[in-house]
């Protein structure tokens, strides 16, 4: 098979499993950010173990297996271990205290509650 074909065969196959992984990424960390971050770490990994994975006698079976030991690494060595949340957001620069979400959209959002926002925003994070 040469190597044009070869990527089409993938991208036919991930754009076709694309909902399902992202499924199964959400049933492990419950949050749709970081299952769409899991199903992207897992279609890279795919990519580059297709020539070997595409001979799989099941071959969603193995990117399954993908996807749960991309979810269980970054688990165990992510940005997990390095971040620490608070509910006290730090000092910015100046004296003032860091804006929230919630001070900045005006509470106009129903998930907008208590310093919880989109991904990106939160009560601990300056903006």
């Amino acid at each position: 098979m040469d190597l044009l074909s070869t990527y089409e065969e993938y991208t036919s196959y991930v754009r076709g499993r694309l909902l399902w992984l992202r499924r199964i990424a959400y049933a492990l960390c419950q949050d749709w950010h970081r299952a769409d971050d899991l199903v992207q770490a897992s279609i890279t990994r795919l990519y580059v173990k297709w020539r070997h994975a595409r001979q799989a006698d099941d071959l969603d079976a193995y990117v399954q297996v993908i996807l749960v030991r991309v979810f269980l690494k970054e688990q165990r060595g992510g940005w997990f271990a390095r971040t620490r949340l608070s509910a006290v957001p730090p000092e910015a620069a100046g004296g003032r205290g860091t804006p929230t979400w919630p001070s900045i959209c005006g509470g106009r959002w129903p998930w907008c509650r208590h310093g919880s926002g989109p991904r990106w925003c939160c009560a601990s994070t300056a903006i």
